[in-house]
């Protein structure tokens, strides 16, 4: 089974992904942050490397699909594939950041690669408001994030929502994450629990 956490910037699904990997036993599969060779460089110039990262992304979640889709465990990922072609790009776009050309180019082959892949089996989608999203980004204190603004975090909410709202590729469990610290065994439990009730008869 594939089962993908979905939410923006500081919303959680690292955090998630590592807990329910922990106590559900399943095999977790990470963005690729600290290794990613244009990170930092976009969050100093967007738009002159908006592009190369979302190629990289894209070329990177295309294999951890492929790679996953062979597991015989069930797989849990931080971060899917629509999100870099739902959310990211058109916003990059939609604010000066990616050239039209760019753009067009990258969603046209982000639709040929949609073709070739299946959903997952069941999507977590991590809903958190902006301040909670910069509380949490403070409280990680990556470098390369300091930089973000809140006008930049509330434009993709708001592409997220839009998002789920007609996501209908496969099962979807919207988690709202605004009161919730998944370190707490509690609020953790109850995620869990949400869970283990959807993911019921997928097995």
């Amino acid at each position: 089974m594939h089962i993908a956490i979905a939410g923006n910037i500081g919303s959680g699904k690292t955090t998630l992904t590592k807990l329910l990997a922990k106590r559900l036993n399943w095999k977790p599969h990470y963005e690729d942050v600290e290794s990613n060779p244009y990170l930092h460089s976009f969050y100093q110039d967007m738009q002159r490397w908006s592009f190369n990262l979302q190629i990289y992304f894209l070329n990177s979640r295309y294999r951890q699909i492929i790679k996953l889709r062979k597991s015989k465990k069930t797989i849990i990922q931080d971060r899917t594939i629509y999100e870099d072609a739902r959310i990211f790009a058109p916003n990059l776009h939609e604010m000066g950041l990616m050239a039209t050309r760019d753009f067009e180019n990258y969603i046209s082959l982000f639709e040929l690669i949609n073709s070739l892949i299946k959903p997952p089996d069941l999507l977590l989608y991590l809903r958190a408001d902006v301040p909670t999203l910069v509380k949490q980004i403070q409280k990680r204190g990556r470098e390369y994030e300091k930089s973000l603004r809140l006008d930049y975090l509330k434009s993709l909410n708001i592409r997220y929502e839009a998002w789920i709202k007609d996501y209908k590729e496969s099962n979807l469990l919207i988690l709202d994450v605004n009161d919730k610290d998944f370190n707490n065994p509690e609020d953790l439990s109850q995620v869990i629990e949400k869970v283990q009730t959807k993911t019921h008869g997928l097995f």
